[in-house]
C-alpha cells in the first residue's frame, strides 16, 4: 500500500535522556502540528534527527524501537556531523545568506563535505522503506540535496520539497560556492514550495541563470522532466489557539497578568534568539517611544520573550549580550519605583503562558529583518477572539503578504516602528475590530490543514502533469508509431520551421545558415517523390532562396507573406497587404534600440523585427515587455499583430499567419501523412490549424498545442534522419 513519507531535519519529538532513560517530548512547532494528521495514519512515517543530544550506538536500537511505535524513523548524527552539517553549513552558510546577511557566512569546504554526507545519510534511511507509488515530502534548507539524491534512485516516485525560510535574490545566492549543486538538488523534486511568490520567483531566476535550463511561468524543465515552483503560505492550527482562550490554566494566567499590569498597555514580542529577528531595532524603537512621548511612562510595558538559540556561537552570544545591555539601559533610564518598561525573559514558555500573553496584549510587535513566514503574528491573531488588539508587522516577513490589515513597517526604520506603536495605542476599538476581523477570517480559513491539503493536492497534480508530458515526449515507442504512419503514407507533407527547429539558436542571426548535415538531410527527404517538404519560416524570402536554391522543396517566408514552390521561378505574396504603417513603428523600435545596447531592428517586406538576443540577461526581457505594452496601444485598430518569439518581437499584418499559409498549401491535396515542427509562438498557429491526425511537434517546450515535443533541434534532425531512412 502506498504511503506518505515526511522528511525533515528534526523529528516532531525530541529524545532527551533522563536518569538513563529516554523521554520523548512533543515539539510545539507548526510543522509538527500540521503534519501530525499525515504521519500518524496507517503505514505513513516521518524521518528525521531525534534531537540535539548525541545518541550512542548501543542506545540507538532502544530509541528506534520506541520511535517506531509513533510512526517515526530516526536518523542518528554524530557530534562532528552536528557541528559541520547542522551548525556549520546549514546555519553558517545557508541561514545567513538566505536571510540576506551574507557577512555572517563562512564558506568552509568541510561544512559542504558534511552537508553532502548527511543528506546522503537521509537518503539511505529513506530508500530502506520507500517503494514505488509512495509520496515523499522533504522539508527545509538542511536537506536541499536530498530530492535529487532520491530521484537518482526512484525515477517515478512523487517528491515534494518545501522551504520554510526565505530564498534570496540571485545576486546573493550566487555567493555560495556550491550554488549549482544546491539548485540541482532541489530540482529533483516534482513540486518545490515556498511561503511567498517572491521566494518562488527568486528561486526560478537563480535556477535559470546558474543552470542550463529553461522556465516558462512556474514550470522549470530539467532533463525532460517538468518541475512546478509555487508559493504556499503556511498557516497555523487556529482552532487550537481559539480554544486555549477558555482553558482554565490560561484564564488564571490572564487574570494574573491583568492584576500585575493593571491599566498599563501591553506590547508583546516573542522571538527565537537570532540576528534575523530585528530584536535590537525593536528595543530601540520602544526606547525612542519613551523618549519622544514621556506620557507613556508607567502606562506601557514591552513584554519581551527571547527563546535561547545557539548562544555559544560568537555572533549569537554577542546579540544576546547586546540585548541584555539595551534592556538594562532602557530599564535603568526610564523605570520608576512601581514600573519596569521592559519585562524581558530569556527562556521558553509553555503554550498556556503564550496564549495568556496573546490574550492580554494590546499590541503584538513582530518586526523581523527577514522571515520566511513568521507564525507568531498568526498565533496572536487567532487568539484575539474579541476581534480587538493591533498587530504591527514587518514587511520583510512572509505573513505581511497575507495580513495586510496589520500596521506594516520597514524593520530598519526605527522611527516608523515608533510611529506605528503610537498609532496602535491610539487606534479606536472599531478600527481595531475591523482590521482584526479580516485577519482572523484569513488565519482561520488558510490554516495548517488547508496548507497541507493544498500542497499535497498540487503535488499529485504536478506528478500527473509530468506523466502527461512524458507521454507527449518522443520516446522510442512514439518514434516507432510515427515511422509506421510515415511508411504507410503515399502522399506526405512536412512543414519545418527553420531557426530553433532545423538549426540552433545563434546570437548573430546571419550565422544561423544551414550546415552540410542539414543540406544532406533535406536532399534525402526531398528525393522521395511522396514527400512535399516545406520550409516555413519568419526569415526574409531572399535569404531562404539563397540558402535552399537547388533543393526540391517549397518555401514559405516571413510567416506566410511570401510563398514559392520548388518548380516556380517567382515568389507569390499575399494580395492586399501594405507596409505604410512601417515608419511610425520603426520610430518606436529605434527608441528602444537606442535604450537597449545589443538590440537591433530587422526589416522585412511586410514586417519589422526587434531582436534582443545580444542584450544582457534581464534587461532584454524588461525592455521587451515595455515595448510590447507600448506597441499594443499603438497598433490598435490598424490591422497589425505583435508576435513574441525567441528573443524577438515582430510586428506584422494580422492577415499574415503561418497557419493560414500552411492550410492554403494543403488545399486540393489529400495528404495521408502531415508533419509540422516548430519552436516558438508563431508555430502555434500551424499546430492549431492542422487536422487531428497530423503529427505536430514543439521544440524545447511542453506548453503547446502540439501533440508531441522534443528538447532541441538535434532531436528534430534525428527524427528526420529516421524518417529519411525508414523505407
Amino acid at each position: 500500500m502506498a504511503k506518505k513519507i515526511i522528511v525533515s531535519n528534526r523529528l516532531p519529538v525530541k529524545a532527551v535522556k533522563k536518569k538513563n532513560k529516554f523521554v520523548f517530548t512533543s515539539s510545539e512547532g507548526g510543522l509538527a502540528t500540521g503534519l501530525g494528521s499525515i504521519y500518524t495514519q496507517e503505514n505513513n512515517i516521518w524521518i528525521g534527527w531525534p534531537g540535539l543530544e548525541v545518541i550512542e550506538n548501543y542506545e540507538q536500537k532502544e530509541v528506534s524501537e520506541k520511535l517506531k511505535e509513533l510512526n517515526l524513523l530516526p536518523v542518528f548524527l554524530s557530534q562532528e556531523e552536528i557541528n559541520q552539517y547542522y551548525e556549520g553549513f546549514s546555519n553558517e552558510v545557508l541561514w545567513p545568506v538566505f536571510h540576506y546577511m551574507p557577512t555572517y557566512a563562512k564558506y568552509k569546504q568541510s561544512y559542504w563535505d558534511y552537508y553532502y554526507k548527511v543528506n546522503l545519510k537521509f537518503k539511505e534511511a529513506i530508500i530502506q522503506i520507500a517503494e514505488p507509488g509512495d509520496t515523499i515530502w522533504i522539508h527545509d534548507y538542511q536537506l536541499l540535496l536530498l530530492p535529487a539524491m532520491l530521484r537518482s534512485e526512484f525515477q517515478n516516485i512523487s517528491i515534494g520539497f518545501f522551504q520554510h525560510i526565505p530564498f534570496p535574490s540571485y545576486e546573493l545566492f550566487r555567493l555560495i560556492p556550491w550554488r549549482a549543486e544546491l539548485l540541482e538538488g532541489m530540482l529533483g523534486a516534482d513540486l518545490i514550495g515556498f511561503h511567498t511568490f517572491d521566494d518562488a520567483h527568486h528561486f526560478t531566476i537563480a535556477a535559470t541563470r546558474i543552470l542550463p535550463i529553461q522556465s516558462s511561468s512556474n514550470l522549470i524543465t530539467i532533463n525532460d522532466r517538468s518541475v512546478v515552483v509555487e508559493s504556499f503560505p503556511m498557516g497555523i492550527d487556529s482552532k487550537k489557539f481559539e480554544m486555549l482562550t477558555s482553558n482554565d490554566e490560561v484564564i488564571l494566567q490572564i487574570n494574573n497578568l491583568r492584576k500585575n499590569f493593571q491599566q498599563a498597555k501591553i506590547v508583546v514580542s516573542i522571538d527565537r534568539l537570532d540576528y534575523s529577528k530585528g530584536i535590537l531595532q525593536r528595543l530601540l524603537a520602544f526606547e525612542l517611544l519613551l523618549q519622544l512621548y514621556p506620557g507613556y511612562i508607567e502606562k506601557i510595558v514591552l513584554y519581551m520573550i527571547v527563546v535561547p538559540s545557539r548562544d555559544t556561537v560568537p555572533q549569537y552570544k554577542k546579540l544576546h549580550d547586546d540585548i541584555d545591555k539595551l534592556v538594562g539601559n532602557i530599564n535603568a533610564t526610564f523605570r520608576t519605583m512601581n514600573w519596569h518598561p521592559v519585562q524581558y525573559f530569556y527562556r521558553s514558555f509553555p503554550i498556556e503562558t503564550l496564549s495568556a500573553l496573546y490574550n492580554v496584549a494590546d499590541v503584538c510587535l513582530v518586526t523581523p529583518m527577514r522571515d520566511g513566514m513568521n507564525l507568531v503574528c498568526k498565533e496572536y491573531v487567532a487568539s484575539r477572539v474579541k476581534n480587538d488588539g493591533v498587530l504591527i508587522l514587518s514587511e520583510m516577513a512572509g505573513a505581511s503578504k497575507e495580513l495586510i490589515d496589520a500596521l506594516v513597517v520597514n524593520p530598519n526604520n526605527i522611527g516608523a516602528i515608533t510611529s506605528a506603536l503610537v498609532e496602535a495605542l491610539h487606534m479606536p476599538l472599531t478600527e481595531q475590530q475591523r482590521r482584526m476581523k479580516q485577519m482572523r477570517q484569513l488565519v482561520s480559513k488558510f490554516n495548517i490543514d488547508h496548507w497541507v491539503k493544498l500542497f499535497m493536492t498540487r503535488l499529485l497534480e504536478a506528478k500527473q502533469q509530468q506523466q502527461s508530458s512524458l507521454t507527449r515526449h518522443i520516446n522510442g515507442e512514439v518514434l516507432d508509431r510515427i515511422k509506421t504512419l510515415y511508411n504507410q503514407a503515399g502522399k506526405r507533407v512536412l512543414y519545418l520551421d527553420y531557426d530553433g527547429t532545423l538549426v540552433g539558436f545563434k546570437t548573430n542571426i546571419d550565422m544561423a545558415f544551414p550546415d552540410q548535415e542539414l543540406y544532406d538531410l533535406l536532399h534525402k527527404l526531398s528525393a522521395d517523390p511522396a514527400n512535399n517538404i516545406v520550409i516555413i519560416s519568419g526569415r526574409n524570402h531572399k535569404t531562404l532562396e539563397e540558402w535552399f536554391k537547388g533543393i526540391r522543396l517549397d518555401l514559405i517566408a516571413e510567416h506566410g507573406v511570401w510563398q514559392k514552390r520548388h518548380h516556380e521561378q517567382q515568389w507569390q505574396s499575399i494580395p492586399g497587404i501594405n507596409n505604410k504603417w512601417k515608419p511610425e513603428i520603426q520610430s518606436i523600435l529605434d527608441i528602444y534600440t537606442d535604450r537597449t545596447p545589443g538590440s537591433f531592428v530587422e526589416e522585412k517586406s511586410f514586417s519589422l523585427v526587434w531582436h534582443y538576443r545580444k542584450v544582457a540577461e534581464g534587461l532584454g526581457e524588461l525592455r521587451a515587455n515595455e515595448l510590447v505594452n507600448t506597441l499594443r496601444y499603438i497598433i490598435e485598430g490598424k490591422g497589425l499583430q505583435v508576435l513574441q518569439g525567441n528573443k524577438v518581437i515582430e510586428i506584422k499584418n494580422i492577415e499574415v499567419n503561418k497557419g493560414k499559409a500552411a492550410l492554403s498549401r494543403m488545399q486540393n491535396n489529400e495528404y495521408d501523412f502531415i508533419l509540422a515542427v516548430g519552436d516558438d509562438q508563431t508555430d502555434e498557429d500551424i499546430f492549431k490549424a492542422m487536422p487531428p491526425e497530423a503529427v505536430t511537434i514543439k521544440v524545447g517546450s511542453q506548453i503547446s498545442a502540439a501533440n508531441h515535443y522534443v528538447r532541441s533541434y538535434h532531436y528534430v534532425r534525428q527524427l528526420l534522419k529516421q524518417l529519411a531512412t525508414t523505407n
